[in-house]
């Protein structure tokens, strides 16, 4: 997909690797100069080393600290902010349990990074969007907020805030010509998730068949098609798209698949 960002400044969370980095790669690809944030800084920085212009910020999205320190890091690099992508998010594979065993540092632990970290980010990102007259923000949910998944209740919960959250954003700040919309993508085909589903050792890979069959197009997506997703919601062919929840998903939350 190709269209016209030059100028703008961004601001890209979880962008080390997978979807944040494919979504970092395709606002460069445009013209937009990307600051790439995530707690993993070392690969925040080799990161933005691949992107014309782009700079590395060392961030966890749950320390106010840190989202001040790469907000006025982005600032001084390209003097505005008119894309933030609130992509950094977390789910567990160790408890998948049911409620009443989940661990409250477990749930702590992803609502925190995938809920809370949305309104960190926001909250000192959306004044200076404000000051410049206006902005785009895009918030990464999932599926699993719209149709819940069995024994993911803390990833279930914060997504769907995620969800509600940017439809409450779309609400507040339309009228200072902030557009907030949101990304639900299905299962993605990163390397973690190759690792854990795709590979033949993989953890999870006896259920790959029975996913794949919830799935009408039959595959996973790509990071790819996320950051295209992500792009057009980004840019101006998007300029009356407001408060929406864009599925990628391949079909899977359309109904279920007998």
């Amino acid at each position: 997909m190709k269209t016209r960002l030059d100028g703008m400044g961004a601001l890209v969370t979880g962008g080390a690797r997978g979807i944040g980095a494919a979504i970092a790669e395709a606002l460069t690809a445009n013209g937009a100069r990307v600051a790439v944030a995530d707690i993993d800084g070392a690969g925040a920085a080799a990161m933005a080393a691949r992107l014309e212009g782009g700079i590395g910020c060392a961030m966890d999205v749950r320390e106010t600290a840190d989202v001040q320190r790469a907000v006025a890091a982005t600032l001084s690099a390209f003097g505005r902010i008119d894309i933030l992508v609130n992509n950094a998010g977390v789910n567990t594979l160790a408890y998948r349990v049911d409620i009443d065993a989940f661990p409250e540092s477990e749930w702590h632990r992803i609502t925190g990074v995938d809920l809370d970290g949305v309104y960190q980010v926001s909250r000192h990102v959306v004044p200076q969007m404000r000051a410049q007259g206006g902005g785009r923000i895009v918030n990464i949910a999932s599926v699993v907020g719209l149709v819940p998944l069995r024994l993911q209740s803390a990833f279930a919960a914060a997504k769907a805030g995620v969800i509600n959250l940017t439809k409450a954003m779309a609400l507040e700040l339309g009228p200072a010509g902030i557009r907030v919309n949101g990304i639900a993508p299905g299962s993605v085909l990163t390397e973690v998730t190759r690792q854990l589903f795709y590979a033949e050792d993989g953890s999870f890979h006896a259920k790959v068949a029975r996913l794949m069959q919830h799935i009408p197009l039959g595959r996973p997506g790509t990071p790819q098609e996320i950051a295209n997703a992500a792009l057009f919601l980004a840019s101006d062919d998007s300029a009356c798209v407001h408060g929406h929840i864009l599925t990628v998903d391949g079909g899977w939350t359309a109904g279920f698949m007998l």
